[in-house]
């Protein structure tokens, strides 16, 4: 079996690698970092996290559960790795980033069909290639996948949110409470309207970082807004989305605050907190100066701050496949995670798997069906092949890109059980043609 060259050790590239090597096919996979460095990682680890601690729902009454249910039983590494580094987070599925990163870096580096080169990869390589290298990769390597996808190379802007250290938190001014009565797992910051109002005014005026020799005026993608983009919208944004404060009476009353800040435990320890929703583009002293507007953030010791960078994404659905190669280029060449067009980390991780079971096909000769249109993995790829090419956008798993149900069902919990169930059922279908290529079916 010839040895597949994986360009990017994060999500996507851990998880083919993976994937591949459970099925007897050797890997070579390439890390740039330590040498080479990124806006947004800090460590040298495999699979480092570094937007959000959170993977998202992790219950069948929700799309992305659905969807790390079908990459549970597919054996994948990152969410077997997530389960080990699991941190609370009500029904969430968060980990602790430095548990979960040297988990999955000890694991692939001991897999004895797995070889990881610490070197930066600058151009595609001869032979079988899966490009998993994410939305930070190195410019000459972009360069060269922008050449090949021509026009319909795109690119937006992400933001990462800031984490504090969780003795810094006031807790004489906030407070334990999951929504609706749920564990207390988040720390929640309440918010009169005198504050909340100062507090979006400063948000809004705040000093921005500049996005240098990115682009003049920054394409925010709707999913990953920052903050004070958010705020900029008008007064009530905030109180609507990530400040929303129902659900959340204060403690001894039957009362909601005006608006809330939470914030999620980051690590197993519970020493560093992150702020939900809070995703920035600010300078570091502004942030300081802003955040510690917070009721209860005042003396806030921030462990890191918000960060800027920039993500890329292909056009999907006018240059690649069903099975993630460009339409018109080699064969034996996949892309992975981000850069295919779907936002999310368990959603990069699904694509991940994809590749490896498109590549494993190739190697072996056999035909590879499409991914069922009512499984989550099935929909994530109809809507990366369907969407339309002039409006297209990255997308995450959600309800909306399954198929319709036979009738209409207003209560949303009820509609993704029955989602869920059509789900599972295609999936057990299609069982027996990933069997021929060398996976089993793991309740």
């Amino acid at each position: 079996m010839p040895e597949v060259t994986i360009i990017g050790g994060g999500l996507a590239g851990s998880e083919a690698a993976w994937q591949l090597a459970g099925r007897g096919i050797p890997v070579r996979l390439y890390e740039m970092r330590p040498h080479t460095m990124t806006p947004a990682h800090r460590t040298d680890r495999l699979a480092e996290i570094v937007c959000s601690n959170s993977l998202g729902a992790d219950g069948t009454s929700s799309p992305a559960g659905i969807l790390k249910r079908e990459l549970r039983s597919l054996g994948s590494l990152i969410l077997r790795c997530a389960d080990e580094s699991r941190v609370p987070a009500g029904k969430a599925l968060a980990v602790d980033r430095e548990v979960f990163a040297a988990l999955v870096t000890e694991r692939i580096e001991s897999s004895p069909l797995i070889t990881v080169v610490r070197e930066e990869c600058t151009t595609l390589p001869q032979g079988p290639v899966i490009v998993a290298a994410g939305p930070l990769m190195a410019p000459a390597l972009a360069e060269e996948l922008k050449a090949m996808a021509g026009s319909a190379y795109l690119s937006f802007f992400d933001a990462i949110a800031p984490v504090v250290t969780s003795d810094s938190i006031d807790m004489t001014r906030a407070y334990r409470k999951g929504r609706w009565g749920q564990e207390g797992d988040y720390i929640n910051c309440p918010l009169d309207r005198e504050r909340y109002e100062a507090f979006v005014t400063a948000l809004v005026a705040a000093e921005r970082v500049l996005p240098h020799d990115f682009e003049d005026s920054p394409s925010w993608v709707e999913g990953c807004l920052p903050v004070e983009v958010m705020a900029g919208r008008g007064k009530d944004t905030l109180r609507f989305g990530p400040m929303r404060p129902v659900g959340l009476p204060e403690p001894g009353t039957d009362r909601e605050p005006y608006a809330v800040v939470q914030l999620r435990q980051d690590n197993r320890e519970g020493t560093l907190y992150n702020l939900v929703g809070f995703q920035t583009s600010l300078r570091w002293g502004e942030q300081e100066r802003v955040f510690r507007m917070i009721p209860g953030l005042e003396e806030a010791e921030f462990a890191r701050f918000g960060v800027m960078h920039r993500n890329i994404y292909v056009n999907a659905p006018a240059v690649l496949d069903p099975c993630l190669r460009f339409r018109d280029g080699r064969r034996d060449l996949f892309l992975a995670g981000q850069i295919t067009g779907v936002e999310g980390y368990v959603e990069s991780t699904a694509m991940g798997c994809v590749a490896a079971a498109g590549m494993t096909a190739l190697l072996r000769d056999a035909p590879f069906p499409p991914w069922p249109r009512a499984t989550a993995i099935g929909s994530l790829m109809h809507y990366l092949s369907d969407a339309q090419a002039g409006h297209f956008n990255p997308m995450n798993v959600n309800l909306g890109i399954f198929p319709p149900l036979d009738r209409k069902i207003r209560n949303k919990v009820q509609r993704c059980e029955l989602v869920a169930q059509r789900a599972e059922a295609a999936w057990a279908e299609f069982l027996p043609h990933l069997e021929i290529l060398g996976w089993t079916f793991r309740q």
